[in-house]
């Protein structure tokens, strides 16, 4: 048996695991070593296992993930994205379909604390669902709004799938994260496009709230200084050289623990409880890299991605037909994986592919966290959704998952408009990272 004929036993292996609902971290592990065992032997297989391990545990430019996840539940527990609503409600909650959009501008913003997309949805839910509840907005708009918006965490920095993605593929942690806020601010607006025209096509889904007064919408702008604060002190760290993207984590922590105790809303149970949190996501996120790192050292002895690369190479297509084709992969799999496994596991595939044609990898890191926000809100996986669902029927919401789903198509048009954008212009990602790094 060829090596290629295992990796492709492997691949069919690791997609049936896949199916049995064992975690991907273990499925990924589990046949990355068996394979290497088959091509190697038993004993290397062991070694590589405790290397990978320990390199991924032991990997400084990986500690980002742990302390930028911490800034994130220290900005919940610190009623950072209370105040983030607020602002924007009083600026757009009195038109059609108007907390919608202070939903989705919100979402951005607590992006920039937080990077994650099922926590900037989970505390989006308690924030704002019931709000557009109160002011008679149909379930479908906004349980859709919150597990859409959602998506914008995982491409306005910092992003934990863009540190990923940077550490796997050896580009720079910093141009990645200004790459993406060009990016999360057009997805943005065109998500505001979005709930404009499904409001004006009926407008029952999302009526006009209160009006508010220029004196309480300047007041409400307070709202956006922690927020501003964070971010500001996080990137102008980094491209000031001051930082390194693990220090840049540690500084965004730890101003918001001081914002969250100056203002008194960070309790020792609150921190307690972030702490505890932020071990569980990292745990898991940290887990997943171990078991890609390990399928991706089984796959490069089957020489499976350089095959792929040299044969693709060999077909003669455009360029931007195989980039196509490579989107299409993300897209289809984005509905049955993960978004970060998603990720880890084509990586070593496609990215000898796309920068053997001469795709920029910056660009390209953006165009598949922006392809892959697809799959957090679309069947059957659609993470964002089910974690949505699971926020509302535990606040005793009656809603169905077929109404959420229903409720984010809009939204998936937008994201499909800004992907053409993106091709169409890759200077919207790259204008930032050049202009910063001449």
């Amino acid at each position: 048996m060829t090596p290629a004929m295992v990796g492709g036993l492997g691949v069919l292996a690791m997609l049936l695991l896949f199916a049995t609902r064992l975690p991907v971290a273990l499925a990924m592990m589990g046949v990355g070593m068996a394979g290497f065992a088959l091509l190697i032997s038993p004993q290397a297989s062991l070694g590589m296992l405790g290397r990978s391990l320990y390199d991924t545990f032991a990997s400084y430019d990986l500690s980002t993930v742990p302390l930028f996840v911490l800034m994130g539940q220290l900005a919940f527990n610190a009623g950072i994205s209370e105040r983030l609503f607020a602002c924007a409600y009083r600026f757009l909650g009195h038109v059609r379909g108007g907390l919608a959009m202070a939903t989705v501008v919100s979402c951005t913003a607590f992006g920039a604390v937080c990077g994650s997309s099922p926590a900037t949805a989970a505390t989006m839910a308690t924030v704002a669902y019931p709000e557009m509840k109160r002011f008679g907005y149909r379930s479908r708009l906004a349980a859709g709004t919150v597990a859409a918006g959602g998506g914008l965490g995982m491409i306005m920095p910092p992003s934990v799938v863009l540190i990923v993605y940077g550490v796997l593929t050896q580009q720079s942690i910093g141009a990645l994260f200004v790459a993406g806020i060009v990016p999360a601010i057009v997805i943005t607006v065109l998500f505001l496009f979005a709930i404009a025209w499904v409001c004006w096509r009926d407008p029952s889904l999302g009526p006009p709230g209160e009006r508010s007064e220029w004196p309480d919408r300047l007041r409400a702008l307070s709202g956006l200084v922690d927020t501003l604060l964070v971010f500001g002190v996080v990137m102008t760290s980094l491209f000031r050289g001051w930082c390194t993207p693990t220090e840049a984590a540690a500084v965004g922590a730890a101003t918001v623990l001081a914002v969250g105790v100056l203002r008194g809303q960070l309790s020792w149970a609150r921190i307690v409880k972030s702490v505890h949190e932020t071990l569980r996501t990292s745990a898991m996120v940290l887990f997943l890299v171990a078991g890609a790192t390990v399928f991706g050292k089984f796959l490069a002895v089957t020489r499976i991605p350089f095959d792929v690369a040299a044969w693709i190479g060999g077909l003669g297509l455009p360029p931007l037909v195989v980039l196509a084709v490579i989107v299409a992969v993300y897209f289809v799999g984005g509905c049955f994986m993960d978004s970060l496994a998603l990720v880890m596991l084509t990586i070593p595939v496609f990215y000898p592919v796309v920068t053997a044609l001469g795709y920029d990898p910056i660009w390209f890191g953006i165009l598949i966290v922006l392809v892959t926000e697809m799959g957090v809100i679309t069947p059957p996986v659609g993470i964002n959704v089910y974690v949505v669902y699971g926020v509302l029927t535990g606040m005793r919401e009656i809603i169905t998952l077929e109404a959420i789903f229903r409720g984010i198509v809009p939204f998936l048009m937008a994201v499909v408009v800004g992907i053409g954008l993106l091709l169409l212009w890759p200077e919207l990602v790259l204008v930032l990272p050049r202009w910063l790094h001449p």
